[in-house]
Protein backbone atom coordinates (compact mmCIF):
# COMPACT_ATOMS: atom_id res chain seq x y z
CA UNK A 1 0.00 0.00 0.00
CA UNK A 2 1.31 3.65 -0.51
CA UNK A 3 3.81 4.47 -3.05
CA UNK A 4 7.10 1.55 -2.63
CA UNK A 5 9.38 0.19 -5.16
CA UNK A 6 8.90 -2.38 -7.51
CA UNK A 7 12.17 -4.84 -7.29
CA UNK A 8 13.75 -5.05 -10.80
CA UNK A 9 11.55 -2.16 -12.21
CA UNK A 10 11.79 1.80 -12.82
CA UNK A 11 10.20 4.10 -10.56
CA UNK A 12 7.64 3.79 -8.04
CA UNK A 13 4.26 1.73 -7.96
CA UNK A 14 0.95 3.12 -6.28
CA UNK A 15 -1.87 1.42 -4.28
CA UNK A 16 -4.38 2.87 -2.65
CA UNK A 17 -7.83 1.98 -0.62
CA UNK A 18 -10.58 4.15 -2.30
CA UNK A 19 -13.20 1.83 -2.75
CA UNK A 20 -16.04 4.29 -3.75
CA UNK A 21 -14.02 6.31 -6.06
CA UNK A 22 -14.99 6.39 -10.54
CA UNK A 23 -11.75 7.01 -10.98
CA UNK A 24 -8.21 7.29 -9.10
CA UNK A 25 -4.74 9.19 -10.97
CA UNK A 26 -1.29 9.95 -9.60
CA UNK A 27 -0.45 13.86 -10.29
CA UNK A 28 3.03 15.03 -8.91
CA UNK A 29 6.19 16.62 -9.79
CA UNK A 30 6.87 13.72 -12.27
CA UNK A 31 3.87 14.58 -14.49
CA UNK A 32 3.11 18.26 -14.25
CA UNK A 33 0.33 17.00 -12.27
CA UNK A 34 -1.92 16.17 -15.38
CA UNK A 35 -4.33 13.60 -14.22
CA UNK A 36 -4.60 12.07 -17.63
CA UNK A 37 -1.05 10.77 -17.63
CA UNK A 38 -1.26 7.99 -15.43
CA UNK A 39 -4.61 6.49 -14.01
CA UNK A 40 -4.66 3.65 -11.64
CA UNK A 41 -6.53 0.56 -12.28
CA UNK A 42 -9.03 -0.82 -10.06
CA UNK A 43 -8.52 -3.75 -8.25
CA UNK A 44 -10.38 -6.23 -5.81
CA UNK A 45 -11.55 -4.74 -2.52
CA UNK A 46 -11.89 -1.10 -3.36
CA UNK A 47 -8.06 -0.67 -4.06
CA UNK A 48 -6.36 1.09 -7.19
CA UNK A 49 -2.72 0.21 -8.58
CA UNK A 50 -0.42 1.33 -10.83
CA UNK A 51 3.16 1.68 -11.78
CA UNK A 52 4.61 5.29 -13.11
CA UNK A 53 8.07 4.99 -14.38
CA UNK A 54 8.77 8.38 -14.37
CA UNK A 55 8.70 9.13 -10.20
CA UNK A 56 11.21 8.32 -8.02
CA UNK A 57 12.55 9.10 -4.75
CA UNK A 58 11.93 12.80 -3.74
CA UNK A 59 8.87 13.43 -6.08
CA UNK A 60 5.76 14.90 -4.76
CA UNK A 61 2.92 13.09 -5.13
CA UNK A 62 -0.72 13.73 -5.05
CA UNK A 63 -4.04 11.33 -5.53
CA UNK A 64 -6.59 12.93 -8.24
CA UNK A 65 -9.41 10.83 -7.36
CA UNK A 66 -12.91 11.53 -9.68
CA UNK A 67 -16.14 10.62 -7.65
CA UNK A 68 -20.07 11.70 -8.46
CA UNK A 69 -19.10 14.05 -11.18
CA UNK A 70 -16.43 15.65 -8.66
CA UNK A 71 -12.20 15.97 -9.42
CA UNK A 72 -9.91 16.80 -6.17
CA UNK A 73 -6.69 15.49 -5.00
CA UNK A 74 -5.71 13.89 -1.37
CA UNK A 75 -2.29 13.33 0.33
CA UNK A 76 -1.80 9.38 0.32
CA UNK A 77 -2.95 8.61 3.48
CA UNK A 78 0.12 6.32 3.94
CA UNK A 79 2.85 8.86 2.53
CA UNK A 80 5.69 8.14 4.95
CA UNK A 81 6.92 11.63 4.04
CA UNK A 82 4.89 15.33 3.40
CA UNK A 83 5.81 18.36 2.55
CA UNK A 84 3.34 19.72 5.11
CA UNK A 85 0.36 18.48 6.52
CA UNK A 86 -1.89 20.28 3.61
CA UNK A 87 0.67 19.96 1.01
CA UNK A 88 1.78 16.84 -0.98
CA UNK A 89 3.50 13.25 -0.09
CA UNK A 90 6.78 12.71 -1.03
CA UNK A 91 8.02 9.36 -2.20
CA UNK A 92 10.47 7.49 0.22
CA UNK A 93 11.08 4.29 0.37
CA UNK A 94 12.41 3.60 3.85
CA UNK A 95 15.01 0.35 4.12
CA UNK A 96 14.12 -1.78 7.26
CA UNK A 97 15.86 -1.11 10.50
CA UNK A 98 18.87 -2.83 11.04
CA UNK A 99 19.82 -4.37 13.59
CA UNK A 100 21.90 -2.09 15.98
CA UNK A 101 22.44 -4.63 18.80
CA UNK A 102 20.85 -2.14 21.27
CA UNK A 103 18.18 -4.14 23.78
CA UNK A 104 15.61 -2.09 25.42
CA UNK A 105 15.65 -2.23 28.91
CA UNK A 106 13.04 -5.09 31.35
CA UNK A 107 10.86 -3.43 32.71
CA UNK A 108 12.15 -3.27 35.87
CA UNK A 109 15.18 -1.16 34.94
CA UNK A 110 12.60 1.28 32.73
CA UNK A 111 13.07 5.26 33.60
CA UNK A 112 10.62 6.98 31.40
CA UNK A 113 11.60 10.51 30.05
CA UNK A 114 8.91 12.30 28.33
CA UNK A 115 9.52 14.95 25.88
CA UNK A 116 8.00 16.79 23.40
CA UNK A 117 10.53 17.58 20.62
CA UNK A 118 9.25 20.60 20.06
CA UNK A 119 10.06 22.65 22.75
CA UNK A 120 12.40 20.40 24.31
CA UNK A 121 16.00 22.06 23.03
CA UNK A 122 15.15 25.14 20.86
CA UNK A 123 17.92 26.21 18.70
CA UNK A 124 16.53 29.03 16.72
CA UNK A 125 14.26 31.33 17.92
CA UNK A 126 10.60 31.19 16.60
CA UNK A 127 10.96 27.60 15.57
CA UNK A 128 10.37 24.57 17.28
CA UNK A 129 12.82 22.15 18.20
CA UNK A 130 13.98 19.26 15.68
CA UNK A 131 15.21 15.84 16.73
CA UNK A 132 18.58 17.13 15.35
CA UNK A 133 18.61 19.69 18.42
CA UNK A 134 16.91 17.16 21.13
CA UNK A 135 19.58 14.44 19.85
CA UNK A 136 22.31 17.48 21.37
CA UNK A 137 20.86 16.78 25.16
CA UNK A 138 21.13 12.43 25.24
CA UNK A 139 24.62 12.83 26.93
CA UNK A 140 22.97 14.63 29.03
CA UNK A 141 19.76 12.40 29.70
CA UNK A 142 21.97 9.07 29.69
CA UNK A 143 24.29 10.67 32.44
CA UNK A 144 20.90 11.81 34.71
CA UNK A 145 20.62 8.19 33.76
CA UNK A 146 16.99 7.74 32.25
CA UNK A 147 16.90 4.39 30.47
CA UNK A 148 14.09 5.17 28.18
CA UNK A 149 12.45 8.51 26.08
CA UNK A 150 9.15 8.72 25.32
CA UNK A 151 8.35 10.97 22.31
CA UNK A 152 5.15 12.87 22.67
CA UNK A 153 3.59 12.25 18.86
CA UNK A 154 5.61 12.92 16.27
CA UNK A 155 3.20 12.21 13.09
CA UNK A 156 2.54 15.46 11.09
CA UNK A 157 0.15 17.76 12.34
CA UNK A 158 -1.42 20.91 10.95
CA UNK A 159 0.88 23.77 11.55
CA UNK A 160 4.19 24.13 13.35
CA UNK A 161 3.67 23.94 16.80
CA UNK A 162 1.40 21.31 18.25
CA UNK A 163 1.22 18.99 21.46
CA UNK A 164 1.05 16.12 18.69
CA UNK A 165 -2.23 14.75 19.22
CA UNK A 166 -3.74 15.72 16.22
CA UNK A 167 -2.28 13.39 13.35
CA UNK A 168 -3.06 15.35 10.53
CA UNK A 169 -0.77 12.31 8.22
CA UNK A 170 -0.46 9.12 10.48
CA UNK A 171 1.99 7.54 8.49
CA UNK A 172 4.26 10.89 7.34
CA UNK A 173 6.99 11.84 10.76
CA UNK A 174 6.13 15.71 11.26
CA UNK A 175 8.42 17.83 8.51
CA UNK A 176 9.03 20.68 10.93
CA UNK A 177 10.82 18.27 13.57
CA UNK A 178 13.05 16.65 10.53
CA UNK A 179 10.93 14.45 8.73
CA UNK A 180 11.40 10.04 9.20
CA UNK A 181 15.50 10.85 8.17
CA UNK A 182 15.52 12.95 11.62
CA UNK A 183 13.43 10.45 13.40
CA UNK A 184 15.92 7.17 12.28
CA UNK A 185 18.53 9.30 13.19
CA UNK A 186 17.36 10.28 16.81
CA UNK A 187 16.37 6.42 17.25
CA UNK A 188 19.66 5.11 16.18
CA UNK A 189 21.22 7.66 18.10
CA UNK A 190 19.44 7.38 21.68
CA UNK A 191 20.74 3.76 21.15
CA UNK A 192 24.26 4.72 21.01
CA UNK A 193 23.78 6.42 24.14
CA UNK A 194 22.32 3.06 25.78
CA UNK A 195 18.67 4.96 25.50
CA UNK A 196 15.20 3.59 24.15
CA UNK A 197 12.60 5.37 22.64
CA UNK A 198 8.89 4.99 22.73
CA UNK A 199 6.67 6.46 20.07
CA UNK A 200 3.42 8.00 21.39
CA UNK A 201 0.45 7.10 19.19
CA UNK A 202 -2.91 8.59 18.66
CA UNK A 203 -5.54 5.74 17.20
CA UNK A 204 -8.31 7.05 18.82
CA UNK A 205 -9.24 9.58 17.13
CA UNK A 206 -7.64 11.21 13.12
CA UNK A 207 -6.77 15.06 12.74
CA UNK A 208 -9.43 16.26 13.21
CA UNK A 209 -7.30 19.45 10.87
CA UNK A 210 -5.90 18.65 7.73
CA UNK A 211 -6.58 15.10 7.88
CA UNK A 212 -5.51 12.91 5.31
CA UNK A 213 -7.96 10.41 5.70
CA UNK A 214 -11.17 12.70 5.85
CA UNK A 215 -13.46 12.05 3.17
CA UNK A 216 -10.43 10.12 1.62
CA UNK A 217 -12.40 8.88 -1.72
CA UNK A 218 -15.62 11.44 -1.64
CA UNK A 219 -18.01 9.36 -0.10
CA UNK A 220 -19.52 9.73 3.32
CA UNK A 221 -22.76 9.20 5.54
CA UNK A 222 -24.15 12.03 7.92
CA UNK A 223 -21.25 14.52 6.36
CA UNK A 224 -18.97 12.36 8.75
CA UNK A 225 -15.74 10.99 7.65
CA UNK A 226 -15.98 8.50 5.34
CA UNK A 227 -14.18 4.96 4.21
CA UNK A 228 -11.79 5.36 7.05
CA UNK A 229 -14.17 6.65 10.39
CA UNK A 230 -17.79 5.71 11.86
CA UNK A 231 -20.31 7.44 10.05
CA UNK A 232 -23.10 7.86 13.17
CA UNK A 233 -23.24 8.38 16.89
CA UNK A 234 -19.83 6.03 17.24
CA UNK A 235 -17.96 8.70 15.51
CA UNK A 236 -17.89 11.54 18.51
CA UNK A 237 -14.87 12.05 20.87
CA UNK A 238 -13.55 14.94 22.70
CA UNK A 239 -11.58 15.74 19.81
CA UNK A 240 -13.78 15.31 17.13
CA UNK A 241 -16.28 13.52 15.23
CA UNK A 242 -13.17 11.39 13.57
CA UNK A 243 -12.76 8.00 15.24
CA UNK A 244 -11.51 5.35 13.33
CA UNK A 245 -14.07 2.44 11.96
CA UNK A 246 -12.77 -0.27 14.03
CA UNK A 247 -14.56 -3.27 12.90
CA UNK A 248 -13.73 -2.40 9.09
CA UNK A 249 -11.05 -4.82 7.83
CA UNK A 250 -9.24 -1.83 5.75
CA UNK A 251 -9.10 0.76 8.64
CA UNK A 252 -7.95 -2.30 10.99
CA UNK A 253 -5.02 -3.21 9.28
CA UNK A 254 -4.27 0.76 8.00
CA UNK A 255 -3.36 1.02 12.19
CA UNK A 256 -1.62 -2.65 12.24
CA UNK A 257 0.52 -1.70 9.90
CA UNK A 258 1.32 2.20 11.73
CA UNK A 259 1.75 0.41 14.44
CA UNK A 260 4.47 -2.59 13.22
CA UNK A 261 5.71 0.22 11.08
CA UNK A 262 7.42 2.05 13.77
CA UNK A 263 9.08 -0.82 14.95
CA UNK A 264 10.28 -2.63 11.98
CA UNK A 265 11.15 0.69 9.84
CA UNK A 266 12.64 3.03 12.85
CA UNK A 267 13.50 0.43 15.14
CA UNK A 268 11.77 1.71 18.06
CA UNK A 269 11.38 0.23 21.17
CA UNK A 270 8.05 0.54 22.07
CA UNK A 271 4.41 2.25 21.78
CA UNK A 272 2.49 4.66 24.22
CA UNK A 273 -1.22 4.92 23.18
CA UNK A 274 -3.16 7.64 23.32
CA UNK A 275 -6.33 7.59 25.28
CA UNK A 276 -7.45 4.10 25.01
CA UNK A 277 -10.37 4.49 26.89
CA UNK A 278 -11.99 6.14 23.80
CA UNK A 279 -10.86 3.12 21.82
CA UNK A 280 -12.63 0.25 23.63
CA UNK A 281 -15.75 2.90 24.31
CA UNK A 282 -17.41 5.69 23.35
CA UNK A 283 -18.09 8.10 25.95
CA UNK A 284 -14.86 7.40 27.77
CA UNK A 285 -17.21 6.62 31.06
CA UNK A 286 -17.13 2.88 30.38
CA UNK A 287 -20.60 2.58 31.92
CA UNK A 288 -22.09 -0.66 30.44
CA UNK A 289 -22.48 -2.53 27.51
CA UNK A 290 -23.89 0.07 25.48
CA UNK A 291 -20.87 2.09 25.81
CA UNK A 292 -18.60 -0.80 24.98
CA UNK A 293 -16.63 -0.79 21.84
CA UNK A 294 -16.06 -4.62 21.43
CA UNK A 295 -14.53 -3.73 17.83
CA UNK A 296 -12.04 -1.24 19.59
CA UNK A 297 -10.76 -3.92 22.23
CA UNK A 298 -10.30 -6.56 19.85
CA UNK A 299 -7.90 -4.23 17.98
CA UNK A 300 -5.61 -3.41 20.82
CA UNK A 301 -5.15 -7.36 21.30
CA UNK A 302 -4.63 -8.10 18.03
CA UNK A 303 -2.29 -4.74 17.07
CA UNK A 304 -0.57 -5.96 20.39
CA UNK A 305 0.15 -9.39 19.20
CA UNK A 306 1.21 -8.34 15.84
CA UNK A 307 3.64 -5.81 17.77
CA UNK A 308 5.04 -8.21 19.77
CA UNK A 309 5.38 -10.78 16.89
CA UNK A 310 7.58 -8.99 15.43
CA UNK A 311 9.56 -7.67 18.56
CA UNK A 312 9.04 -9.73 21.77
CA UNK A 313 10.69 -7.27 23.82
CA UNK A 314 8.66 -3.94 22.60
CA UNK A 315 7.61 -2.01 25.30
CA UNK A 316 3.70 -0.99 25.07
CA UNK A 317 2.14 1.56 27.37
CA UNK A 318 -1.57 2.76 27.29
CA UNK A 319 -3.06 5.78 28.50
CA UNK A 320 -6.36 4.71 30.12
CA UNK A 321 -6.47 6.24 33.25
CA UNK A 322 -9.88 4.56 34.60
CA UNK A 323 -7.66 1.57 36.83
CA UNK A 324 -8.55 -1.44 34.14
CA UNK A 325 -6.75 -3.99 35.18
CA UNK A 326 -7.74 -5.99 31.81
CA UNK A 327 -5.69 -3.74 29.92
CA UNK A 328 -2.35 -5.84 31.19
CA UNK A 329 -3.65 -8.99 31.45
CA UNK A 330 -2.43 -11.23 28.53
CA UNK A 331 -4.59 -11.30 25.23
CA UNK A 332 -4.87 -15.25 26.02
CA UNK A 333 -6.68 -14.56 29.09
CA UNK A 334 -9.14 -11.60 27.40
CA UNK A 335 -6.92 -9.26 27.89
CA UNK A 336 -5.58 -6.11 25.86
CA UNK A 337 -2.39 -7.01 25.88
CA UNK A 338 -0.37 -4.12 27.33
CA UNK A 339 2.45 -4.39 29.11
CA UNK A 340 2.13 -1.73 31.61
CA UNK A 341 -0.49 1.52 31.84
CA UNK A 342 -0.26 4.85 33.67
CA UNK A 343 -1.31 4.66 36.82
CA UNK A 344 -3.74 8.12 37.94
CA UNK A 345 -4.31 6.14 41.31
CA UNK A 346 -0.86 6.94 41.83
CA UNK A 347 -0.30 10.62 40.45
CA UNK A 348 -3.29 12.36 41.67
CA UNK A 349 -3.48 11.68 45.11
CA UNK A 350 0.49 12.41 45.53
CA UNK A 351 0.16 15.71 43.80
CA UNK A 352 -2.92 16.51 45.97
CA UNK A 353 -1.24 15.77 48.89
CA UNK A 354 1.94 17.21 48.64
CA UNK A 355 0.38 20.33 47.32
CA UNK A 356 -2.14 21.28 49.92
CA UNK A 357 -0.82 24.05 51.96
CA UNK A 358 -1.49 22.28 55.41
CA UNK A 359 0.20 19.75 56.98
CA UNK A 360 -2.66 18.08 58.30
CA UNK A 361 -4.37 18.12 54.82
CA UNK A 362 -1.00 15.66 54.13
CA UNK A 363 -2.92 11.72 54.75
CA UNK A 364 -0.55 9.22 55.10
CA UNK A 365 -3.47 6.72 54.30
CA UNK A 366 -3.50 8.45 50.59
CA UNK A 367 -0.19 8.27 49.84
CA UNK A 368 0.21 4.47 51.29
CA UNK A 369 -2.72 3.62 48.90
CA UNK A 370 -0.71 4.93 45.92
CA UNK A 371 2.26 3.24 47.10
CA UNK A 372 -0.14 -0.36 47.03
CA UNK A 373 -1.56 0.20 43.70
CA UNK A 374 -0.89 -2.54 41.49
CA UNK A 375 -2.39 -4.34 38.33
CA UNK A 376 -2.79 -7.93 37.75
CA UNK A 377 -0.40 -8.88 40.73
CA UNK A 378 2.73 -7.35 38.62
CA UNK A 379 4.10 -4.05 40.25
CA UNK A 380 5.58 -3.15 37.08
CA UNK A 381 2.43 -3.37 34.91
CA UNK A 382 1.90 0.46 35.95
CA UNK A 383 3.75 4.20 35.36
CA UNK A 384 4.26 6.35 37.69
CA UNK A 385 4.64 10.12 37.85
CA UNK A 386 4.13 13.12 39.30
CA UNK A 387 4.47 15.38 36.17
CA UNK A 388 3.27 14.35 32.61
CA UNK A 389 2.05 16.45 29.33
CA UNK A 390 -1.59 16.30 31.03
CA UNK A 391 -0.98 16.74 34.56
CA UNK A 392 1.09 20.14 33.78
CA UNK A 393 -1.46 21.84 31.09
CA UNK A 394 -5.00 22.40 30.61
CA UNK A 395 -5.64 24.39 34.05
CA UNK A 396 -2.70 22.30 36.48
CA UNK A 397 0.73 23.40 36.61
CA UNK A 398 3.89 21.99 36.87
CA UNK A 399 4.33 20.67 40.86
CA UNK A 400 6.37 23.43 41.64
CA UNK A 401 4.19 25.71 40.75
CA UNK A 402 0.83 24.14 42.05
CA UNK A 403 2.62 24.10 45.47
CA UNK A 404 3.72 27.57 45.83
CA UNK A 405 2.07 29.44 42.46
CA UNK A 406 3.71 32.81 44.13
CA UNK A 407 7.41 31.59 43.85
CA UNK A 408 7.84 28.32 41.85
CA UNK A 409 11.40 28.21 43.06
CA UNK A 410 10.68 28.79 46.78
CA UNK A 411 11.95 26.05 49.59
CA UNK A 412 8.61 24.75 49.78
CA UNK A 413 8.19 23.78 46.42
CA UNK A 414 11.34 22.51 45.81
CA UNK A 415 11.13 20.46 49.13
CA UNK A 416 7.98 19.01 48.59
CA UNK A 417 7.97 18.30 44.76
CA UNK A 418 11.30 16.10 45.33
CA UNK A 419 9.08 14.55 48.25
CA UNK A 420 6.71 13.52 44.87
CA UNK A 421 9.69 12.69 42.95
CA UNK A 422 11.44 10.40 45.63
CA UNK A 423 7.78 8.70 45.57
CA UNK A 424 7.32 7.62 42.27
CA UNK A 425 10.99 6.74 42.00
CA UNK A 426 10.85 4.30 45.11
CA UNK A 427 7.20 3.02 44.95
CA UNK A 428 6.49 -0.42 43.06
CA UNK A 429 6.47 0.33 39.48
CA UNK A 430 8.16 1.83 36.33
CA UNK A 431 8.71 5.61 37.06
CA UNK A 432 8.77 8.56 34.40
CA UNK A 433 9.42 12.27 34.55
CA UNK A 434 8.58 14.73 32.52
CA UNK A 435 11.07 16.92 30.78
CA UNK A 436 12.42 20.06 32.68
CA UNK A 437 10.65 17.98 35.61
CA UNK A 438 14.15 17.80 37.15
CA UNK A 439 15.49 21.41 37.14
CA UNK A 440 11.76 22.40 38.89
CA UNK A 441 10.54 23.98 35.54
CA UNK A 442 7.79 26.15 36.19
CA UNK A 443 3.80 27.39 34.88
CA UNK A 444 2.16 24.72 32.69
CA UNK A 445 3.40 22.87 29.44
CA UNK A 446 2.91 24.88 26.42
CA UNK A 447 3.92 23.37 22.85
CA UNK A 448 5.76 26.56 21.41
CA UNK A 449 7.29 27.43 25.08
CA UNK A 450 10.75 26.06 25.14
CA UNK A 451 12.56 24.38 27.99
CA UNK A 452 14.84 27.12 29.73
CA UNK A 453 18.11 25.16 29.98
CA UNK A 454 19.09 28.21 31.65
CA UNK A 455 17.83 26.66 35.20
CA UNK A 456 19.34 23.22 34.43
CA UNK A 457 23.03 25.27 35.37
CA UNK A 458 21.01 27.38 38.03
CA UNK A 459 19.55 24.24 39.90
CA UNK A 460 21.92 22.06 39.02
CA UNK A 461 21.73 20.30 42.63
CA UNK A 462 18.42 19.71 41.51
CA UNK A 463 19.87 18.11 38.87
CA UNK A 464 22.05 16.19 40.76
CA UNK A 465 18.92 14.97 43.16
CA UNK A 466 17.10 13.27 40.38
CA UNK A 467 20.45 12.03 39.04
CA UNK A 468 21.22 10.37 42.31
CA UNK A 469 17.53 9.00 42.93
CA UNK A 470 17.71 7.47 38.73
CA UNK A 471 20.86 6.02 39.68
CA UNK A 472 19.41 4.27 43.00
CA UNK A 473 16.29 3.44 41.43
CA UNK A 474 18.39 1.42 38.98
CA UNK A 475 21.04 0.09 41.53
CA UNK A 476 23.92 1.33 39.66
CA UNK A 477 25.92 1.27 42.51
CA UNK A 478 24.76 -2.28 43.19
CA UNK A 479 23.56 -1.62 46.78
CA UNK A 480 19.72 -0.92 45.97
CA UNK A 481 18.42 -3.66 44.03
CA UNK A 482 15.41 -3.87 46.33
CA UNK A 483 14.06 -0.90 44.15
CA UNK A 484 13.95 -2.94 40.85
CA UNK A 485 12.05 -5.42 43.11
CA UNK A 486 8.03 -6.78 43.36
CA UNK A 487 8.17 -6.25 46.83
CA UNK A 488 6.89 -3.63 49.25
CA UNK A 489 6.19 -3.41 53.29
CA UNK A 490 4.79 -0.40 54.43
CA UNK A 491 5.93 -0.95 57.96
CA UNK A 492 6.40 2.06 59.54
CA UNK A 493 2.94 4.51 59.91
CA UNK A 494 3.19 7.75 62.30
CA UNK A 495 0.19 9.79 61.79
CA UNK A 496 0.98 11.57 64.04
CA UNK A 497 4.31 12.92 63.09
CA UNK A 498 3.71 12.03 59.35
CA UNK A 499 6.63 9.78 58.91
CA UNK A 500 6.23 7.12 56.73
CA UNK A 501 8.62 4.11 55.91
CA UNK A 502 8.80 1.19 53.71
CA UNK A 503 10.92 -1.57 52.74
CA UNK A 504 11.70 -2.52 49.32
CA UNK A 505 13.37 -6.03 48.44
CA UNK A 506 13.90 -7.92 45.18
CA UNK A 507 15.79 -11.08 46.66
CA UNK A 508 16.70 -9.72 50.31
CA UNK A 509 19.98 -9.03 51.99
CA UNK A 510 22.60 -6.65 52.09
CA UNK A 511 22.71 -4.32 48.59
CA UNK A 512 18.70 -5.53 48.15
CA UNK A 513 16.69 -4.48 50.90
CA UNK A 514 16.09 -0.99 50.83
CA UNK A 515 14.30 1.63 53.60
CA UNK A 516 12.43 4.32 52.44
CA UNK A 517 11.58 6.63 55.24
CA UNK A 518 9.85 9.96 54.43
CA UNK A 519 8.82 12.83 56.13
CA UNK A 520 5.86 15.22 55.22
CA UNK A 521 5.43 17.30 58.24
CA UNK A 522 7.57 20.84 58.36
CA UNK A 523 9.07 20.03 61.37
CA UNK A 524 12.59 18.11 61.32
CA UNK A 525 11.98 14.67 63.45
CA UNK A 526 15.70 13.66 64.98
CA UNK A 527 14.84 10.45 67.17
CA UNK A 528 12.86 8.76 64.30
CA UNK A 529 12.85 4.81 65.14
CA UNK A 530 12.39 2.25 62.65
CA UNK A 531 11.79 -1.49 62.20
CA UNK A 532 14.99 -3.29 60.39
CA UNK A 533 14.07 -6.74 59.31
CA UNK A 534 18.27 -7.20 59.50
CA UNK A 535 21.19 -7.04 62.02
CA UNK A 536 23.74 -5.13 60.50
CA UNK A 537 25.13 -1.69 59.41
CA UNK A 538 22.30 0.39 57.54
CA UNK A 539 23.92 3.24 55.04
CA UNK A 540 21.97 6.36 54.19
CA UNK A 541 22.32 6.49 50.19
CA UNK A 542 20.37 9.59 49.93
CA UNK A 543 19.21 12.24 52.17
CA UNK A 544 17.14 15.05 50.01
CA UNK A 545 17.89 17.48 53.04
CA UNK A 546 21.55 17.35 51.81
CA UNK A 547 22.95 21.03 51.14
CA UNK A 548 24.92 19.37 48.04
CA UNK A 549 21.21 19.56 46.62
CA UNK A 550 20.50 23.50 47.91
CA UNK A 551 21.99 25.83 49.97
CA UNK A 552 19.38 26.63 51.83
CA UNK A 553 17.92 23.27 52.72
CA UNK A 554 18.94 22.05 56.65
CA UNK A 555 21.66 19.52 56.12
CA UNK A 556 19.69 17.56 58.98
CA UNK A 557 22.21 15.02 60.48
CA UNK A 558 21.13 11.20 59.09
CA UNK A 559 24.12 8.66 59.72
CA UNK A 560 25.17 5.58 58.79
CA UNK A 561 23.71 3.48 61.73
CA UNK A 562 23.90 -0.15 63.57
CA UNK A 563 20.45 -2.14 63.78
CA UNK A 564 19.79 -2.96 67.35
CA UNK A 565 18.13 -6.26 68.09
CA UNK A 566 14.93 -4.97 69.65
CA UNK A 567 11.42 -5.90 67.71
CA UNK A 568 9.35 -2.64 65.84
CA UNK A 569 7.31 -2.36 63.26
CA UNK A 570 7.08 -6.14 62.94
CA UNK A 571 10.59 -6.32 62.31
CA UNK A 572 13.76 -8.40 64.36
CA UNK A 573 15.86 -5.22 64.72
CA UNK A 574 15.60 -1.27 64.87
CA UNK A 575 17.44 1.95 64.18
CA UNK A 576 16.95 5.26 65.19
CA UNK A 577 17.83 8.16 62.99
CA UNK A 578 17.13 11.85 61.94
CA UNK A 579 14.79 13.30 59.28
CA UNK A 580 14.78 16.62 58.00
CA UNK A 581 11.40 18.64 57.30
CA UNK A 582 9.97 17.79 54.33
CA UNK A 583 12.56 15.20 53.61
CA UNK A 584 13.37 12.09 52.82
CA UNK A 585 16.39 9.27 53.44
CA UNK A 586 16.93 5.95 51.45
CA UNK A 587 19.11 3.37 52.97
CA UNK A 588 19.86 0.12 52.75
CA UNK A 589 22.01 -2.75 53.98
CA UNK A 590 25.57 -2.55 53.61
CA UNK A 591 27.52 -5.49 52.42
CA UNK A 592 30.91 -4.30 51.90
CA UNK A 593 33.24 -1.24 51.33
CA UNK A 594 31.13 0.53 48.86
CA UNK A 595 30.33 4.22 49.81
CA UNK A 596 27.19 6.19 50.31
CA UNK A 597 26.10 8.95 47.77
CA UNK A 598 26.93 12.42 49.37
CA UNK A 599 25.01 13.09 52.20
Amino acid sequence: MGAFPVPGQPGTAFRVWAPHADSVAVVGSFNDWDATRHRLKREESGTWFGVVEEAGVGGEYRYSIGYGGREFTRIDPRARKVTNSAGNGVIWHPEPHREDGFEPPLLDALVIYEMHVGSFHVKEEGRPGTFASAAEKLPYLADLGITAIELMPVTEFAGDYSWGYNPANPYAVESGYGGPEGLMEFIAAAHQHGIAVILDVVYNHFGPGDASVWQFDGWSENNLGGIYCYNDGRASTPWGDSRPDYGRGQVRTYLRDNACMWIEEYGADGLRWDATVYIRSCSGRVDGAADELAEGWGLMQWINDEVHAVEPRSILIAEDLRHCEWLVKSTGAGGAGFNAQWDSAFVHPVRSTLAAPDDAARSLDVILAALRMRYDGDAFRRVVYCESHDEVANGKQRMPSEIAPENPNSYHARKRSMLGALLAFTAPGIPMLFQGQEFLEAGWFQDHVPVDWAKAERLRGMVRFYRDLIHLRTNRRGFTAGLMGQHLETHHVDHARRILGYLRQRDGGPGDTTLVILNLSHEAVTDCEVGVPFAGRWRVRLNSDARVYADDFGDHPALDVEAQAAPLDGCTHRINLGVGAYSALVLSLDRGPEQALPR
